[in-house]
């Protein structure tokens, strides 16, 4: 896997320092020694496009591409940014480090379950049960074999944002995440025609999941609304806030001419009861998309009702994200329920079936093959 990381920084000074296992250090074709203990490699952009290369004190020179290649597995480096000052992060196998438009564009080369591990960590944080970590092995599994090739253009695979995945580290205080992720090698979700599925996942769906087209205008064969009953007594279930009358109806009325002559429409601006999930504000006919309202006024979902109080509107809401695909607190409960790996990624993508992708490539390899020899 071919990862960039650090992509929310412009890195323009880095250093790489021992973390465990030594690291030999190439730059071009040139072979400068190993990174050891208290040892560690300092490297800058330049406005010509080059890396400047430091080991220690030492000045090395310029070269096109630094590569800090392990020199036994699964070992592991510090990265540390200094320009911008950016706090120290970990991972594991070899990086390869080049310039562009006049900063350090930083490549992971790192072994897929060592990947998963780190982002099921990023994703999922600590604290959770084997069988919810296996899902979200899965999911992620699924997800990067489906996108792999998003950064092409950028001489990378995927990169550590969330747009891809979380990848802040590799995997540091969760041991029983490695577990999952070997547990589920090769294991990814596929429709019933086995094509790679989008696993989408939330923090909360407040209790019921949302359709995909509320939220991107999508209908999606494997994912549907229906009612969750597993997260709604868990911490982000329900919210409320406020927001000033006034705030909102400028908003209602200067992106969709909400009719507030009308009296009858007047009085029904700021009472809204949703008890299942809708895709529309009051009514379809005011074209008013919720996500356009959770967007502008930074509510935690779509899924919410309302009423005035004083000056204000008083919002009642449900769940923590968008609402599509897999309740990650609902899916820590069935996990913790008793509810095996399987049963959970089943419930939440019911359209959908777990296979081994190994195997499943070596049978279309044979099938292929098979069809080329049949017309031959």
């Amino acid at each position: 896997m071919r990862i960039g990381v650090l992509r929310d920084h412009s890195i323009k000074r880095i250093t790489f320092s021992y973390n465990d296992g030594s690291y030999a250090v190439f730059a071009d074709t040139n072979y400068f020694g190993l990174i050891l203990p208290n040892e560690f490699v300092e490297l800058n952009a330049t406005s010509n496009g080059v890396v400047k290369l430091k080991i220690g004190a030492q000045e090395l020179g310029e070269f096109s591409k630094v590569l800090l290649v392990q020199t036994v597995v699964n070992t592991s480096l510090t990265l540390t940014s200094k320009t911008p000052v950016v706090k120290a992060r970990k991972y594991k196998d070899d990086f390869e480090i080049s310039c562009k438009s006049n900063a350090l564009t930083v490549v992971n080369l790192v072994e897929m379950d060592n990947y998963l591990a780190g982002v099921v960590e990023s994703e999922g944080g600590g604290g959770k049960h084997l069988e919810y970590y296996k899902v979200q092995a899965i999911m992620s599994r699924s997800y990067a074999l489906k996108y792999l090739d998003r950064h092409k253009k950028d001489d990378f695979q995927l990169c550590d944002r969330v747009h891809c995945q979380a990848y802040h580290n590799m995997m540091r205080f969760t041991p029983i995440i490695d577990s999952a992720v070997i547990q589920t090698h090769n294991l990814i979700l596929t429709d019933l025609k086995e094509g790679l599925i989008d696993a989408y996942f939330h923090a909360n769906c407040g209790g019921q999941t949302c359709e995909p087209q509320y939220v991107w205008n999508e209908s999606i064969p494997y994912l549907s609304t229906f009612k969750d009953t597993f997260c709604i007594y868990t911490k982000q279930a329900t919210w409320e806030t406020r927001i000033s009358q006034e705030k909102w109806k400028s908003f209602l009325v200067r992106n969709y001419n909400f009719p507030i002559q009308d009296s009858v429409c007047a009085d029904m601006m700021f009472n809204f009861n949703q008890n299942d999930r809708k895709a529309f504000y009051l009514d379809p006919i005011f074209g008013i998309p919720l996500r356009d309202l959770r967007e502008e006024f930074n509510l935690k979902s779509t899924y919410f009702s309302c009423r005035p109080e004083g000056d204000d509107v008083v919002i009642n809401g449900r769940g923590f994200g968008h609402g599509v695909g897999l309740c990650q607190e609902g899916a820590m409960k069935m996990a913790r329920s008793g509810y095996d790996f399987k049963q959970i990624l089943m419930f939440y993508f019911p359209g959908s079936k777990v296979i081994d992708w190994h195997i499943q490539k070596v049978l279309n390899q044979k099938s292929i093959g098979l069809s080329e020899s049949t017309r031959n």
